[in-house]
């Protein structure tokens, strides 16, 4: 049974950095694609970046130079870097498998996730 737990969440002021962490148990983060994912109120997830089995690494274009996502396979985690944040990037942050590919932001989006955390939520402060 797969189990991710994120941390890291919490206030951060506008334009100040902010680590989120994902601790994945059942699988490992190199047997699915791995993803993090955001929903607003009143709107779907939202893929943010996804990185793939064969290591390759996406974004969404909203965060694209101020998010990086990496992963640590020997710690089993994914981790989602964020600087320069913005009142936009305050909302829930999921990490989340993706067991068919591409695992892409794209694809995290319009294709859905297999499994997902309880959520990391951000909030941004002016």
């Amino acid at each position: 049974q797969v189990h991710l737990a994120e941390s890291g969440g919490g206030s951060v002021q506008a334009g100040g950095p902010l680590i989120l962490s994902c601790a994945v148990s059942g699988t490992t983060v190199d047997s699915y694609g791995m993803a993090w994912v955001r929903q607003k109120p009143m709107v779907g997830l939202d893929g943010v970046a996804t990185i793939d089995i064969d290591g390759s690494i996406d974004y969404a274009e909203a965060v694209r130079g101020r998010f990086t996502a990496y992963k640590d396979s020997k710690k089993n985690m994914i981790y989602l870097e964020m600087e320069r944040v913005k009142p936009d990037d305050g909302t829930t942050y999921y990490c989340a498998t993706r067991h068919r590919r591409p695992c892409s932001v794209e694809a995290a989006t319009l294709y859905g996730i297999n499994d997902w955390g309880k959520g990391a939520l951000v909030t941004i402060s002016s």
